[in-house]
């Protein structure tokens, strides 16, 4: 049987990290966007808690906690900034914010 060690759980958290990545630096759409941010920022919550664990500390899984409560609100705000755009614009396309004016 294979044990999971602490290598396998940092090779996840860098598989999704790198797929976050790519989804951020495509950004067809708002809502694509906001996903791949999502996946960067729970690939590190795998990082921070197996981390953690190894060591015996919980520092690491406290950490991921505020990083799940500021994501939650980050989440809040865009989607109400998504629902503004899309009112406004009727897409959520990110190549029609570059026409905005102030």
């Amino acid at each position: 049987m294979i044990e999971i060690t602490l290598a396998h759980y940092l090779a996840l958290a860098t598989i999704l990290f790198c797929i976050g990545l790519i989804g951020v630096l495509r950004r067809k759409n708002l809502l694509l966007l906001f996903m791949a941010t999502e996946i960067m920022l729970n690939s590190v919550n795998i990082g921070f808690a197996a981390i953690g664990h190894y060591y015996g500390d919980l520092s690491g899984q406290m950490f991921a906690f505020f990083v799940i409560a500021i994501a939650a609100s980050e989440v809040a705000v865009g989607l109400g900034l998504l629902i503004v755009w899309y009112k406004r614009t009727g897409s959520i396309d990110l190549d029609s914010l570059s026409s905005m004016r102030g």
